[in-house]
């Protein structure tokens, strides 16, 4: 395997949170080390961010607002604080000056945009593929500086801790092992999308650094928080329709042909994500078909590439688009403070993998890019600086890697099953108690076979078992509904 045995700052992942980190560690002077198991930058989750990156106008006050709202009052004011104060210069430096993304808009005024939950327009795209617009640049600068290495289709697997400090990490490359000794390690592995059968993720959304972080005893928090998007055909090649439609005019109807939101909510479709929702699983289970009617807009020439992915499925949309929820963002992780440090010493974590306090119950549409590049500045400017030491680490290297056949599938349809079932849109504590049974025994199932083998397969079903064990048990003890964490019998039901 030709990567450096050791590094300043080792990064693990390639969305924008990773990409932000590995740039402000850079500009620190620090020599960075960025491994992403990502073969294609459409492997990462930041590329099919459609909607775009919320930014703050000349209302900071409403914007804050906002996200304390759809969050069901449960976010971190103080998070929420440092995100829409350092949201303008993030942006302006980052994606203005260094990556000269073309927003919509003209040279006078940007196209702002407006999804569920916000108040005013504010949100900066390209179209309604803004993360790919994004990423594509960043990745391409990133690997035009001499201090930043990256190295695809390569995958961490475990850290290299002694006594409470993280060391770097082992990775994984076709089929190679070696450990990668960092003076600090930086977690951006993205979400969970992989536990559950449908969702918007990319695959390889295992939750590895979730794993990775909490067997070596960092803290999490907020794990029961699973945000499903309630717009998304999930046909054959399915595909993600964003906020933006919704925002611009577009209504649902079910089955019967009526609009049903109104009567929900206030804000009708622009009601927060898990309102919606949870009304679209209701109608389409009530009369067996929701559509997301575009004919109040101009669609074709509005969103373009969406028009263009419903033609490739032989969608007609002017008869309206079939939708419904499926998995979309986890708003809980890795605990972070204010810098995106864990609580080990060395090791940070950014993106959807951490949990910053911003989103609390349930994101605000349009402010992970955001969280991403914010938190990732932050964290790439405090993990430079410090040296890489070699220890004595854990041998990985000679371990058989080959697993059982039908081993991996087995373990992951069933985990699948359980979350989907016990841990999806809707909860009751009997069924937590039920998932929280079986995903014990799944993942001690996989513990056995990690104690003699070695391979990325194994260890991202480890990530997943993990990583589910922890959301069942997270909500199990929740008794309280609030945002993404719904109890049909609750205890204390606000």
């Amino acid at each position: 395997m030709d990567i450096t045995e050791t590094t300043d700052v080792l990064v693990v992942g390639s969305g924008i949170g990773g990409c932000a980190t590995a740039l402000a560690a850079a500009r620190a002077g620090a020599e960075v080390t960025l491994a992403t198991k990502a073969t294609e930058p459409e492997h990462a989750a930041s590329w099919w961010a459609q909607g775009g990156i919320a930014v703050t106008r000349t209302a900071p006050e409403s914007f804050k607002a906002d996200i304390l709202a759809a969050s069901d009052d449960t976010a971190d004011p103080e998070a929420v604080e440092l995100l829409v104060e350092n949201a303008k210069p993030a942006v302006e430096d980052v994606l203005f000056e260094t990556l000269s993304i073309p927003f919509d808009g003209d040279e006078e005024e940007y196209a702002y945009g407006r999804e569920a939950a916000h108040s005013k327009r504010r949100i900066l795209h390209v179209d309604a593929s803004t993360g790919r617009h994004i990423l594509g640049p960043f990745l391409n600068h990133l690997s035009s500086l001499e201090s930043v290495t990256i190295h695809q289709d390569t995958a961490a697997l475990e850290l290299i801790t002694h006594e409470g400090r993280v060391h770097g990490a082992y990775v994984e490359h076709d089929g190679d092992v070696q450990p990668v000794f960092a003076g600090a390690t930086v977690l951006a592995t993205g979400g969970v999308g992989e536990l559950y059968p449908q969702s918007t993720n990319p695959d390889g959304s295992t939750g590895d650094g979730i794993a990775m972080a909490a067997l070596a005893g960092a803290s999490v928090r907020d794990m029961e928080y699973v945000q499903f998007h309630p717009t998304v055909y999930t046909g054959d090649d399915p595909f993600l329709l964003s906020e933006a439609v919704r925002g611009e005019g577009a209504f649902l109807r079910n089955g019967d042909g009526e609009r049903f939101m109104p009567e929900i909510h206030a804000d009708a479709e622009l009601a927060p994500r898990d309102v919606v929702a949870r009304a679209v699983a209701t109608e389409y289970e009530r009369t067996g078909d929701v559509l997301l009617d575009v004919s109040p807009l101009d669609f074709e020439d509005e969103f373009p590439d969406l028009a263009a992915m419903c033609a490739d499925r032989a969608i007609d949309w002017r008869e309206g688009i079939p939708v419904s929820p499926a998995e979309h963002f986890l708003c809980g992780g890795i605990a972070v403070d204010t810098e995106g440090k864990t609580t080990l010493d060395r090791l940070f974590a950014v993106g959807e993998c951490s949990a910053t306090g911003v989103h609390g119950a349930n994101r605000l549409a349009s402010t992970s890019l955001l969280e991403g590049l914010v938190w990732g500045l932050r964290a790439g400017d405090a993990a430079a600086g410090f040296e890489p030491d070699r220890i004595e680490a854990p041998e990985l290297l000679d371990r058989d890697p080959a697993l059982a056949e039908g081993f991996g599938e087995d373990k992951s349809v069933r985990l699948r099953r359980v979350m989907e079932e016990y841990v999806g849109l809707e909860r009751s504590p009997e069924g937590l108690q039920r998932a929280t049974g079986v995903l014990r025994r799944l993942k001690g199932e996989v513990d056995a076979y990690i104690r003699t083998r070695t391979s990325r397969e194994l260890y991202e079903l480890r990530g997943k078992s993990v990583s589910a064990l922890l959301i069942a048990r997270a909500a199990a003890e929740n008794e309280r509904s609030k945002g993404c964490h719904y109890l049909t019998e609750p205890a204390h039901a606000d």
